[in-house]
């Protein structure tokens, strides 16, 4: 099982870092994704690492302030956001396709993690 955790209410232009972790498997050879959903929004991909690999991508709506990143020793993938904005306002997924790469379909899915951005 996915778990992702680390969300809060932070202020716009504050930080948080969402953290993933995997209960029964080694996320460390699988690729990982952050996904989001906004009430009455569709689910949006923001974010994924390659398996055994540094190999990034990211949204638009996100480049250049978020972060991904995976420690191995810790097997936990990260999302570090910074200037967060109040339209980052969603509940924040973790995922991964059971394969290396991101270019798969997503088949695994955690619980999310509510991240509010308001004053």
């Amino acid at each position: 099982q996915l778990q992702a955790s680390g969300g809060g209410l932070v202020h716009p232009g504050g930080s948080l870092r969402l953290s993933c972790v995997a209960s029964d498997f080694n996320l460390n050879y699988y690729a990982i994704a952050w996904l989001r959903q906004a009430p009455g929004n569709q689910r949006e991909g923001i974010s994924c690492i390659n398996g055994n690999s540094n190999s990034t991508t990211y949204a638009d709506s996100v480049k250049g302030r978020f972060t991904i990143s995976r420690d191995n020793a810790k097997r936990t993938v990260y999302l570090q956001m910074d200037s967060l904005r109040p339209d980052d306002t969603a509940v924040y997924y973790c995922a991964t396709p059971l394969e290396r790469l991101c270019t798969y379909g997503m088949s695994y899915w955690g619980k999310g993690t509510q991240v509010t951005v308001s004053s």
